[in-house]
């Protein structure tokens, strides 16, 4: 299944990963690893983890409080946002709606 992610969450695990190797030098490459294989264990089994609204789902990454906001459509995975856990979770929903909304434009 092809995943897509979005800019925005692009842009969010790079700006995690420079903080991580600003803290600790290599700390950031494991950042990167483990979400890397969040997105392998997600695009094997899209269904395993918990619905976070009616049509996503979010997946801890293992090691580093981020969670990965996707969405499962018939031929594809959309990365809505790579977020920590403490940001508002009302972050995740707006990006959601403004997604969602681009879209039937």
């Amino acid at each position: 299944m092809k995943i897509i992610i979005l800019a925005v969450a692009e842009q969010e695990l790079a700006e995690a990963i420079l903080y991580y190797n600003s803290e600790c030098p290599g700390l950031g490459y494991e950042l990167a690893l483990e979400t890397k294989e969040s997105l392998v264990r997600i695009n094997s089994f899209p269904d395993a983890w918990p619905p976070f609204s009616r049509t996503t789902r979010r997946c801890l990454v293992n090691r580093f409080p981020y969670g990965i906001l996707y969405r499962k459509n018939e031929d594809e995975i959309i990365v809505y946002g790579i977020m920590h856990l403490k940001r508002n979770p009302e972050n995740w929903s707006k990006r959601l709606k403004e997604y969602l909304s681009e879209r039937k434009d």
